[in-house]
């Protein structure tokens, strides 16, 4: 999977254009991805990404950095040994593309 681009709302993967948030997998992508508290990423959140077990796992946490990561969330990816970054949205794309065996979840406003 690629991001393509990427700007404030709207993400375009392998030619595709998304609106909402959304989780890219190796091999899919996960639409209309929605947290169970908004701007706080929680473990349940995640339950996908953790049964995929991925060797790496990129945060996107929106244009301006809104969304936060608890501290429940990082423990989790600790304990089952997912490396993790938590990055502005943009930032977080250009990282995605940079890494083979990344999973990104990724809020696209705020």
């Amino acid at each position: 999977m690629h991001i393509d681009a990427y700007s404030f709302g709207e993400i375009v993967v392998d030619g595709t254009s998304y609106t909402r948030d959304l989780i890219i997998f190796t091999d899919r992508v996960a639409a209309n991805w929605r947290r169970r508290r908004g701007h706080l990423l929680q473990p349940a959140d995640l339950a996908d990404v953790i049964a995929a077990q991925p060797g790496h796992l990129v945060i996107g946490t929106g244009a301006y950095g809104r969304m936060t990561v608890s501290d429940e969330t990082r423990e989790l990816l600790d304990r089952e040994n997912i490396s993790f970054e938590v990055l502005p949205t943009g930032e977080a794309c250009r990282a995605f593309n940079r890494r083979s065996d990344a999973v990104a979840a990724l809020h696209l406003t705020c």
